[in-house]
């Protein structure tokens, strides 16, 4: 934890920011790097029954942090996804609730 889901944008490009914005993400966040969860969503999207592309969407699921540090994380994640050409951008928090998240039966 925490979780990245990433749509909207290709693998390939996730693979070429992955080491660096995780390596970021885990000096902000201040948790091991091995807690960081990538997915890499393969979403179709459809507008006036057409398929269209659309820009990245980054959800990330994760325990509150407070908003100092949800704002670094927002910013370190954009600034990862434009580098690679996307000029917008989307990050959504998730927050999880400790006791309501269980890891091999036992809650946090």
């Amino acid at each position: 934890m925490p979780r990245l889901k990433i749509t909207g944008l290709e693998i390939e490009k996730v693979k070429v920011i992955s080491k660096e914005m995780v390596d970021e993400l885990h000096e902000i966040i201040g948790c091991p790097r091995d807690y960081f969860i990538l997915e890499c969503a393969n979403s179709t999207y459809v507008m006036d029954g057409e398929i269209v592309t659309t820009y990245p969407y980054i959800e990330v699921a994760w325990f509150d942090r407070g908003q100092g540090i949800q704002d670094k994380v927002a910013k370190s994640i954009t600034k990862h996804v434009q580098g690679v050409g996307c000029p917008n951008v989307d990050v959504i928090f998730t927050v999880l609730e400790e006791n309501k998240y269980y890891e091999n039966g036992e809650h946090f």
